[in-house]
């Protein structure tokens, strides 16, 4: 693979001849927009047919939230009857979420900035919420299998391409590593650092583990749809759609799902420059 001649792929050539359909919208807000009203389509969709929607969904990126809080308010969109999975979730220890009042937490984040903010008769019920439990993975799985499966999983890429907290495993195979499920994980040291940015570089702050929804139910999904908002992600979109397929991407491996779709930024769709700044 020539890694600078697939950074250099144009904007209007990302996704040709790849499994992954790449569509481009405008700014990070023209995104955030589009993430939302994606969740909202599948949820309606799923109530045409008579049917409840069952939702991965993540924190990164975040914007998507406020806007579903409107369509709930303003537009009558109801999400009594949906299942929200939250990707994953920091540890404190072993067996232990931290506290969903650290600022770092995923689950108190969507509590205060999504469903905390819904009217209480279209608000997901107590048991739609579903977080990946340490101590008891296994249940997302039986969650997944008595509501049908997952309609959609919506999420973001990582710098080093982790979907989730499924961080790059570079030894294992591709079947090995898609038929990862819930579990525990160690946060992957770059991926620790580069949360810490946004720190003032204060890496002891960002746990290192996490639990984690697996490659096996993201890919269980009937539609992937993963979001780039960010400039940094135009190296690892390429990746993902153009790149092998290999567990040292996570996120490439869409490439074997038959509606697989990532919606990036237009300052993301643009190449890299390979240069010293």
């Amino acid at each position: 693979m020539d890694l600078r001649a697939l950074m250099a792929i144009p904007r209007g050539r990302l996704g040709e001849g790849s499994n992954v359909r790449v569509r481009v919208v405008g700014d990070a807000e023209a995104l955030a927009v589009d993430m939302a009203r994606a969740m909202a389509g599948v949820v309606s969709d799923r109530a045409k047919a008579g049917k409840a929607a069952c939702l991965i969904v993540p924190v990164g990126p975040v914007g998507q939230y406020e806007h579903l809080v409107r369509m709930v308010r303003d537009e009558g969109l109801d999400l009594s009857a949906t299942t929200f999975i939250l990707m994953d979730e920091f540890l404190a220890g072993p067996g232990r979420w931290i506290e969903a009042s650290d600022p770092l937490s995923f689950r108190g984040f969507v509590e205060r900035a999504f469903f905390d903010l819904l009217p209480g008769d279209r608000a997901p019920r107590p048991g739609n919420r579903i977080v990946p439990d340490p101590e008891a993975p296994e249940l997302v799985g039986e969650g997944i299998r008595a509501r049908g499966g997952v309609d959609a999983c919506f999420g973001g890429i990582g710098l080093n391409g982790h979907v989730a907290f499924n961080e790059p495993e570079p030894g294992a195979t591709v079947p090995e590593f898609a038929t990862r499920g819930t579990r525990v994980v160690a946060v992957a040291p770059e991926s620790r650092a580069h949360m810490a940015v946004n720190l003032s570089c204060a890496l002891e702050l960002i746990p290192g583990a996490a639990v984690t929804v697996g490659m096996a139910e993201i890919l269980g999904a009937r539609m992937i749809r993963l979001y780039a908002n960010r400039p940094w992600q135009r190296g690892v979109v390429r990746m993902a759609v153009h790149g092998p397929a290999s567990a040292s991407c996570p996120a490439s491996l869409m490439q074997m799902h038959p509606d697989a779709e990532i919606v990036a930024s237009d300052f993301v769709a643009e190449p890299t420059e390979v240069a010293l700044r």
